[in-house]
């Protein structure tokens, strides 16, 4: 039968599974086909808390939510319209999120007696009555899985890795999409094994012909592309954007990048993309542990190149003293930290705004550093290519905050040019001194001393931990001069502020009851509850903001435009303090700490409250 198409603005998807279901992957696919049609896009991957939790259990659970349109998505949504669940743990923990009306895509042979019992449920909720308010879709996905590989010759265990394709093409029918973009992956993928390709490529048809045969729905469903400015777009991950954002910095500064690092979950994934492109000058290095790593670039910044570390929390810790190394010697250097849940391990794969207290003051001593945070997954190239310039023109290291929803969170980014991007000039020494001698510690008016590398004839100087005197930069152990040297290096961070943009007002009121100031990956949230808001005549603004030491010269004043200021993060209250500290305002915070992202809805909520309130 002939299937009438129905337009959709916008729809939200979560796919939901063991992580041996291929979930993410399933959810990555869907993305990419969708931005291939020119859709905005969102998405929120959220990785089980145990690496190898068993099957069928809630804490085994991965997840994948996507929100695309042919309007500006800025979120990947609150509630969905679509939930696919592979067994009845997935079911459970996701159900909540499912819109009244919305659409269940149900593996049904995940729901049998075992399914059941470790999921906590003593009856099915596929028998009873709880599933009214929902469109269910029962497929026994397994068996026609299976019954699709019945001549292929591999084992039930790996037919069964294949069900995700299932659901995929059958979404690729429900959403009126071609298949080719996965043919071509699935041939990329599997290159080196065919009888997988094969077997892959046939389920993915399977599950868009029983879309098309089967009488499930009597509609199918399309979402025009978004107007999106006109240029070169693709898919990005945060992760990736910031390496690449490394990268443009590393070529625009005319230096060879080194990237030392050691393994930690959120941040992996900048390592993997930057030892991909050594065709840039790239060099990577896995350290033995963190604090190897750290003080490998320093040794890499003294000795000409753009240092660069990750990790996240728990790493950031470790490298406390060797960064304070780097600030003593005011060496450029970038520390990413993709943040996480703590205090320790913490959550490993949940994200949160754990670490901007840790950015600001955690190291001994005073040892002030520059901020810079990303505020989407494409945003994650800006901010990481800002970071670069600041400690390259500064002389300083700095800290990239980005943290585990936008790093493993996708978008459509619309890439550079090379010759749009500004550029980055080092601040080395003169090819020879003036008067034949070297002040290493000597300064411009911006408190920047010069960079000066090992085997240039008549710069040789000291380096080390110990306290440098004014200008030469010998050992002093004088407490005038600590004092001195403590107040210029703060007063050099000071000054960057006259090297960054005013700060301007996001979206909303530029005057008016209630001001949302937010940071890093709250930007999304907050810019659409603020534009809600004031739809329905409430006087909102929002600023966000992308560098958090120092401040924009003009927040200040740009604060005093508001009666109430309202902190939204996702952590206990640490931008707040800061604010209520250098400003002296009686700013309030919004928190968050449950390991997942603010909903719309929840921002909507306090700021309604405010007002109510006032």
């Amino acid at each position: 039968m002939t299937k009438k198409v129905e337009e959709k603005q916008e729809v939200t998807i979560v796919f939901a599974g063991d992580s041996g279901d291929g979930i993410q992957l399933t959810g990555t696919q869907f993305t990419n086909t969708n931005a291939l049609y020119g859709n905005d896009i969102s998405t929120f991957p959220d990785y089980p808390a145990e690496i190898r939790a068993p099957q069928g259990t809630l804490a085994g659970v991965s997840g994948f939510q996507l929100k695309f349109g042919s309007i500006e998505v800025a979120t990947p949504g609150d509630d969905c319209d679509v939930l696919v669940a592979m067994n009845a743990a997935a079911f459970k923990v996701n159900i909540a999120r499912l819109k009244k009306h919305g659409t269940i895509i149900i593996n049904s042979d995940g729901f049998n007696a075992r399914d059941l019992k470790l999921a906590g449920y003593e009856n099915s909720p596929l028998d009873d009555k709880s599933l009214n308010d929902y469109r269910t879709i029962q497929i026994d996905i397994t068996k026609m899985t299976r019954t699709t590989l019945v001549d292929s010759g591999l084992g039930k265990k790996e037919m069964d890795r294949s069900r995700n394709m299932f659901v995929l093409g059958f979404l690729y029918y429900m959403y009126n999409r071609k298949l080719e973009g996965t043919i071509e992956f699935l041939k990329q993928k599997f290159a080196k094994k065919p009888d997988l390709i094969e077997a892959n490529i046939g389920v993915l048809k399977a599950g868009y012909h029983f879309g098309d045969t089967s009488e499930v729905f009597t509609s199918r469903y399309n979402v025009k592309a978004a107007s999106l400015p006109t240029g070169s777009y693709r898919n990005i991950m945060g992760n990736q954007a910031a390496a690449l954002g490394l990268i443009a910095a590393s070529q625009k500064s005319g230096l060879d990048l080194f990237y030392g690092s050691y393994p930690i979950t959120p941040a992996s994934d900048i390592l993997h993309e930057l030892a991909k492109h050594k065709n840039f000058g790239v060099r990577s290095f896995q350290a033995e542990d963190e604090i190897a790593a750290m003080c490998s670039v320093i040794g890499a910044s003294f000795g000409g190149k753009l240092g660069i570390t990750a990790s996240s929390g728990p790493g950031i810790a470790l490298k406390g003293e060797a960064i304070g190394l780097g600030i003593m010697l005011e060496l450029p250097m970038v520390i990413v930290n993709v943040q996480r849940g703590g205090p320790s391990t913490g959550l490993p794969p949940k994200t949160e705004q754990a670490d901007l207290l840790q950015a600001f003051y955690g190291r001994n001593g005073e040892a002030p550093m520059p901020i810079v945070s990303a505020s989407t997954p494409s945003d994650c190239f800006n901010a990481a290519f800002e970071a670069c310039r600041i400690a390259l023109e500064h002389m300083t290291p700095v800290f990239l905050l980005s943290d585990g929803y936008i790093a493993n969170g996708s978008e459509p980014w619309k890439f550079p040019k090379s010759d749009d991007l500004p550029a980055i000039t080092p601040k080395f020494v003169p090819a020879k001194t003036d008067d034949g001698t070297y002040l290493p510690y000597k300064r411009d008016k911006n408190l920047v001393r010069d960079w000066a590398l090992p085997g240039m004839k008549g710069y040789e100087h000291r380096i080390g931990g110990l306290e440098k005197e004014i200008d030469t930069g010998n050992v002093s152990y004088d407490p005038d001069n600590h004092e001195k040297m403590v107040k210029i290096r703060a007063e050099k961070i000071a000054k960057i502020a006259d090297s960054i943009p005013l700060q301007k007002v996001n979206n909303g009121a530029e005057k008016g009851e209630v001001l949302m100031l937010s940071w890093g990956s709250t930007y999304g949230v907050v810019k659409t509850a603020v534009k809600e808001c004031n739809a329905k005549g409430m006087a909102v603004g929002h600023i966000h903001l992308t560098y958090l030491n120092p401040f924009p010269k003009n927040l200040a004043d740009l604060l005093k435009n508001y009666d109430h200021i309202m902190v939204p993060e996702i952590n206990n209250g640490q931008l707040v303090k800061i604010i209520r500290d250098q400003f002296l305002v009686d700013a309030k915070g919004l928190n968050k700490i449950k390991g997942i992202p603010f909903s719309t809805k929840e921002i909507i909520e306090a700021i309604e409250q405010k007002f109510e309130g006032a």
